[in-house]
């Protein structure tokens, strides 16, 4: 529902086809005024120990209306809000705040108020009276600069968004929860600062794929101590192994976060990195460990290589691209793929790309979700690869959420070696039965069927052939998925995608 949400959010309301803001980042502060011409700042809660909870909706978003006629933030707000605020009961537990945040740039006020009126242009239209009844505070994010710095800053790609912000400014998107529910995730949220020196390791911020040579890595601290932060150490191991140190020095507020760039770890193949930040007087080691998987680079055969892409049914939300070791994008591809048009879920094959890059090289393949969920699951398996020119899988994936990013090396190949064999399958998509055709010269052949991390489904070898050839898998038993079939005959491999459904 929210993807179809989405897909009617930027047909209206201009709002860009970002992810939302990730789970463990530091939310921003805002300060806005209220309906009732309360000022209302998000920072000046979280420093009074409260967990704040903001549901950004608009005023003609059916789910949104849905969603708030639960009442599930009125009753949170109303049995654990700030004590002596209006409607907030005497037993409060006095630890959460909660506000809607009219997400529309260009409404009005008066569609607050409504009446229904669900039809029309999203600036005049409405559910219905979303003010009567909503003990908490109602903000009407205004069509100015600070509201579209709320806005980017939030990366609001959908109506309702419903996010959790703990006291030390980490963010999470809980959805359309229970109050019981919601409540329930405070508990997740670190303590309040308390002792004068407690520094986190907050989140690994080094890059996670690498080529060759030399890695740096990096980390991002916050002072969760109630004095000001003079100086923190980080130390990097692998496998118990010291590989790299780093130091902050400055003074950093409480809740304060700071980047700590590490010493370059020489001659680096990719590893697991156990990360760990400490000051004098540190207060508490729980929260002074990350970890992070640096993953190696693939070697390609070739310097030509080809994009192979099945998306989900939301196709518009997919793209990709290709960085130089620079970090300059040399290839690129969809973000205006056409969505399905009929059907629950599904999969689309978009045609493949074939990319010359130069040889012996380092580069990084990255493909991204708009929406902030991959291209899997309940709107259609899909599935990537990048393969070279003979063939072989050089990075594959199907599973992630807004993105993901697998380095590679290119090789040398001469142009002899990039004959190809001519070659079809269908039909494509697949069901019970895959036909594989292709021209034979008098030569031995291997048809395969592999799945996009490489595994044989399954194979045959065929000797002495010349013409025309018709090879058959049967597919009824085979997973749906994206798969690859190979013919090759004398060092000379070419490829097709094909969806089994």
């Amino acid at each position: 529902m929210k993807k179809l949400l989405f897909s009617a959010l930027l047909l209206v309301s201009g709002v860009s086809a970002n992810a939302q803001l990730a789970n463990g980042s530091v939310a921003p502060n805002w300060t806005f005024t209220d309906l009732n011409g309360t000022t209302q700042s998000l920072y000046s809660y979280l420093d009074q120990g409260k967990t704040v909870f903001i549901d950004v909706s608009a005023a003609w978003c059916g789910p949104c209306w849905n969603y708030h006629n639960t009442h599930a933030l009125r009753d949170l707000y109303e049995n654990h809000g700030p004590s002596g605020l209006p409607s907030v009961v005497a037993g409060t537990t006095n630890d959460v705040m909660v506000f809607f945040l009219e997400g529309e740039l260009s409404n009005t006020e008066a569609q607050l108020h409504g009446p229904a009126a669900a039809t029309g242009a999203a600036a005049t239209a409405t559910q219905g009276d979303w003010v009567t009844g909503t003990t908490y505070p109602i903000v009407d994010l205004p069509n100015t600069a600070a509201g579209q710095a709320f806005m980017s800053g939030y990366n609001i790609a959908y109506f309702p968004t419903v996010y959790k912000i703990c006291p030390n400014r980490i963010i999470e998107e809980v959805g359309q929860a229970t109050a019981a529910n919601l409540y329930a995730s405070v508990a997740s949220c670190p303590a309040p600062a308390s002792q004068p020196a407690d520094v986190a390791a907050l989140a690994y911020t080094g890059a996670l794929v690498h080529c060759e040579g030399s890695y740096t890595p990096s980390v991002q601290i916050q002072n969760n101590g109630t004095s000001a932060l003079t100086s923190a150490t980080v130390t990097i191991t692998v496998g118990g192994t010291t590989v790299s140190t780093g130091s902050y020095t400055g003074n950093l507020a409480t809740y304060g976060v700071a980047n700590v760039t590490c010493t370059p770890i020489a001659n680096f193949t990719g590893a697991t990195l156990s990360v760990t930040v400490t000051t004098t007087g540190d207060a508490s080691a729980s929260n002074n460990n990350v970890s992070a998987t640096i993953a190696p680079a693939a070697n390609a055969a070739s310097q030509y290589v080809t994009v192979n892409i099945t998306t989900d049914y939301y196709a518009s939300e997919t793209s990709w691209n290709i960085k130089n070791s620079t970090g300059a994008v040399v290839a690129q591809g969809g973000g205006n793929w056409a969505d399905m048009t009929t059907g629950a879920a599904g999969q689309t094959v978009q045609t493949p790309v074939q990319v010359t890059l130069n040889p012996t090289q380092c580069y990084t393949f990255e493909i991204l979700d708009a929406y902030g969920d991959g291209i899997c699951c309940n709107y259609g398996n899909g599935a990537y690869s990048v393969t070279d020119a003979l063939g072989a899988v050089v990075v594959s994936g199907s599973q992630f959420a807004s993105s993901e990013q697998k380095a590679f090396k290119t090789g040398v190949l001469g142009l002899n070696e990039m004959e190809t064999i001519a070659l079809n399958v269908y039909p494509n998509p697949a069901s019970d039965v895959l036909n594989v055709t292709f021209e034979a010269n008098n030569a031995d052949f291997v048809i395969t069927l592999t799945d996009l991390q490489g595994r044989v489904i399954s194979s045959k070898e065929m000797t002495n052939l010349n013409g025309t050839q018709l090879v058959s898998f049967a597919t009824a038993n085979v997973a749906g998925g994206s798969y690859i079939v190979t013919v090759a005959s004398n060092g000379t491999k070419t490829t097709k995608n094909v969806v089994i459904k």
